[in-house]
């Protein structure tokens, strides 16, 4: 959740560190800080608020050395504040974490009964003073780290230097993201490949349990056993651009508008217009695919919305039973598992804490096969499934995921149609899906047409409280991220109904100054919606309906009509997305709040 940046240079290493935590700000950006070895001495700086501050600092109390470590933190323990922020030092140590050490509160205790005054509020402080006890003993700092990890329970990743090994660095992973960087005779570490972007380009993706020996002269990485191991060095090339805001305003914007392209990209190789290879999910999924008799799919937040809209599909489409369960309920309920199930995770990051341990007992617990649909070609994720399906949805800042949710939709609905295809789809419907598919990029490019039309509502919105989000079917799972994304940016209450249910209670809520938001595309339940929507009206509510123009959908009092293009049925959960993301672009924009780093809220979620 927390980002991590060090290294081990020739150079002064502190604009490198300081550069890496611009770019993992999205992990999290309530407090940062930096240390650096310099002439056998530590030094530290640290302050509450995002990276721009310490920024700040650092010009006017430089700090430089060839050793250092960096941090960008999103709270867990204790709240946001200077004390609480990494680095954390226990005299000549200094130590950044990101995740959470479970049993924190007995070895807080036993710091203390061995002399040393927690100066925090966190977990990460009880190690760097286990470190540091062990030093006094006479050890070095990888053996001394290694007896600490080894009292640690939890997920987390660390990055340790010391003033008495001037020049090494030691990291750890177990369970949180750490990659190492290889340089020149310099050498990195780093919570994503995109902290060291430009700097190096050759990385490391240390496993669970491995620690990094980390030095001038190159790496050393042992498993969680003791021995040596060696990790594949892979190449990772990073465009400029897709780090840059570009001419947009907010990262945000610029993933709205880079939509089209990244489905283009997705369906890239995977999808012709005669066939949809099943190839696309892997080498095995053709043989796997053909036994599956039923699907479970477990994730979080936004994905767990592409999840159920899936649902709708792959039940109608292939016919096939289909569960969706939140990561954090699914890992900690017993389970009672069908014959032939494929276990599907979805994931942006592909190291969203949940969701891997999900995924850990799915393997234990002898499904079919795991199903991985994710962004990230090197994360976790991807490399413990059976099987994966990547987005190609390229780079994602903005924490409010848009790009990375669409290209999530399209690969469950190349999914459905390889399904549906071997449980007898007619050639007929087979067909129109792939030429619907193939029309979506267009499709994508005409529906943000109607952000000049959401741009000149949103005040409206703007001075709102609450706000409802109906729909049916596949649009119910739509309204539900379209409420998601208003109350992350904008924060305001906003919550989501199927539209059956609104006599079943909301409709208590609904007066003239409650805005009702109704996704509407034309499909066999356009009718049925209809009526909910003159239930609204009949109460005074505010309607404002997302709606093909072919459907005659009129405004008049109280109805504001946003005109979509005329699209088929099955790819309108992602069309309709669109105007989801820009009304809670826009509104957020007019209230000024941090649209890119929302408060309380962080990119990737590698904590429970």
């Amino acid at each position: 959740m927390c980002g991590i940046v060090g290294g081990v240079s020739q150079r002064n290493i502190t604009p490198i560190l300081l550069e890496g935590l611009r770019r993992l700000e999205y992990r999290g950006y309530d407090s940062a800080g930096l240390a650096v070895v310099e002439n056998g001495h530590l030094h530290r700086i640290r302050t509450e608020g995002k990276v721009s501050q310490l920024a700040s600092l650092l010009l006017h109390e430089p700090l430089i050395g060839n050793t250092g470590i960096a941090h960008t933190r999103w709270a867990t323990h204790g709240k946001p504040s200077e004390s609480n922020a990494h680095p954390h030092v226990s005299e000549d140590v200094a130590l950044v974490h990101n995740g959470i050490i479970e049993n924190f509160l007995p070895l807080r205790a036993k710091i203390i009964t061995l002399g040393y005054q927690p100066q925090s509020d966190t977990d990460s402080e009880t190690a760097v003073h286990l470190i540091h006890q062990q030093l006094s003993q006479g050890t070095d700092l990888l053996k001394a780290v290694t007896q600490v990890v080894s009292e640690l329970n939890g997920a987390y990743a660390l990055a340790i230097v010391t003033a008495r090994e001037p020049h090494r660095l030691i990291g750890v992973r177990c369970g949180c993201p750490l990659v190492v960087g290889l340089g020149e005779g310099e050498y990195f570490v780093a919570s994503d490949v995109m902290a060291l972007n430009g700097v190096v380009n050759q990385f490391i993706f240390l496993e669970d349990g491995d620690i990094a020996d980390i030095g001038l002269d190159g790496v050393t990485i042992y498993a969680v056993d003791g021995t040596k191991v060696e990790r594949p060095i892979r190449m990772v090339e990073l465009a400029t651009e897709a780090i840059s805001r570009g001419h947009y305003r907010h990262f945000m914007l610029k993933e709205i508008y880079e939509q089209p392209q990244a489905i283009n990209a997705t369906l890239e190789g995977r999808l012709s217009s005669q066939s949809i290879y099943a190839e696309a999910f892997g080498e095995k999924a053709p043989s796997i695919f053909e036994r599956v008799q039923n699907i479970q799919i477990v994730a979080c937040g936004t994905s767990y919305h592409a999840g159920l809209v899936a649902r709708y599909w792959l039940e109608e489409w292939a016919q096939i039973p289909c569960q969706v369960e939140v990561a954090s309920e699914f890992r900690y309920r017993k389970k009672a598992l069908n014959s032939n199930t494929l276990f599907i995770v979805i994931s942006q990051s592909g190291e969203t804490a949940d969701t891997l341990a999900a995924l850990n007992q799915a393997k234990e617990l002898g499904y079919l096969a795991t199903l991985a649909i994710c962004n990230v070609a090197e994360s976790t994720m991807v490399r413990m499934a059976d099987l994966v399906f990547m987005t190609r949805a390229g780079i994602e800042v903005g924490v409010a995921s848009t790009k990375a949710f669409t290209t999530q939709l399209l690969g469950l609905l190349l999914l459905t149609l390889v399904l549906a295809r071997q449980r007898g789809l007619s050639a007929d419907q087979d067909q129109a899906f792939i030429q619907a598919i193939l029309q979506l990029p267009k499709m994508l490019l005409e529906t943000l047409k109607i952000e000049p039309a959401i741009k000149a509502f949103a005040p409206q919105l703007a001075d709102k409280e609450h706000a409802l989000f109906l729909g049916r079917g596949a649009s119910y799972p739509i309204a539900m991220e379209g409420a998601l994304k208003l109350k992350e940016i904008s924060y305001i209450h906003a919550e989501s109904y199927a539209a059956g249910e609104l006599k079943h209670g909301p409709l208590a809520l609904v007066d003239k100054e409650m805005p009702v938001f109704a996704i509407a595309p034309s499909d066999q339940l356009f009718e049925k919606l209809a009526s909910n929507l003159h239930e609204v009206r009949a109460r005074g509510g505010q309607l404002y309906v997302f709606a093909e123009m072919e459907n005659h959908l009129e405004a008049g009092e109280g109805i504001l009509v946003f005109h979509l293009p005329k699209v088929h049925p099955i790819i309108a959960p992602i069309v309709y997305t669109i105007p989801m993301q820009l009304l809670a672009y826009h509104v957020a924009v007019i209230k000024g709040t941090d649209v890119d780093q929302p408060r309380n809220l962080a990119k990737s979620v590698t904590v429970e």
